[in-house]
């Protein structure tokens, strides 16, 4: 019986050390540049006070083998929270079996963001401008990401912001029309592609040649964006 107690009262602090952990990680309310928070309503006022972007983190945290492989290879990194630290406002916006792990007053809220951005599945990674509603992109999990590429995917987002678009315009008048013109062609290459797929296009020797012309223009066009 001792030893039944014990094991029971060695589950018990357990739990109770990874619920410490896990608040530690993500905060319940308010926001800090570079730290997940579940406050999504201080994370948009921070976001617009500094000027930042916002990364929203849907999740299941206590059950999404995807979420964990992130949180692992990723998020607890110091690389990446050295980038993040005053450069992202994050938003943990978490879906667990748990359901004392999210507070009560953040719920439905949750999953009226999860229907405001059409998340699918977990996690997915929303990328915010600094208003807290202007859309800039999406990223995914993968099992071979670093905070080295997860980083670079986000830059590559984030750059077409309203904002960076302008900062750098402001910053570099000289590369102004230049820039300008890399960023239409950058859109416009996709686009074409983008409505040559909707018009149904067969698969055939021709059409691939044509699908690599795409693709080829729109890594150029990439390519030009990143020497800016």
């Amino acid at each position: 019986m001792n030893t039944l107690k014990h094991t029971l009262a060695g589950i018990a602090f357990g739990a109770l050390a990874l619920s410490a952990q896990a608040e530690d990680k993500v905060q319940i309310d308010g926001a800090e540049a570079g730290h997940w928070t579940m406050d999504f309503d201080a994370a948009v006022k921070l976001a617009a006070e500094k000027k930042l972007p916002m990364i929203l983190n849907f999740t299941g945290s206590d059950w999404c083998g995807w979420c964990k492989l992130m949180d692992k290879n990723v998020f607890a990194e110091e690389a990446w929270q050295k980038f993040a630290a005053d450069k992202i406002v994050l938003v943990t916006l978490d879906f667990p079996k748990d359901k004392t792990i999210v507070p009560e007053k953040y719920v439905s809220r949750n999953n009226e963001l999860k229907d405001q951005f059409g998340v699918r599945g977990f996690p997915t990674y929303v990328v915010l401008d600094s208003d807290g509603k202007t859309k800039l992109g999406q990223l995914g999990a993968g099992k071979d990401k670093t905070p080295a590429t997860f980083i670079d995917e986000f830059k590559a987002v984030v750059r077409m912001s309203p904002a960076n678009i302008e900062a750098y315009i402001k910053a570099n008048p000289d590369k102004a029309d230049a820039y300008k013109a890399a960023i239409a062609e950058d859109k416009a290459a996709t686009k074409a592609l983008s409505d040559w797929i909707a018009t149904g296009p067969e698969r055939n020797d021709e059409n691939t040649k044509k699908f690599a012309e795409f693709q080829a223009r729109i890594k150029a066009a990439a390519e030009k964006l990143k020497s800016f």
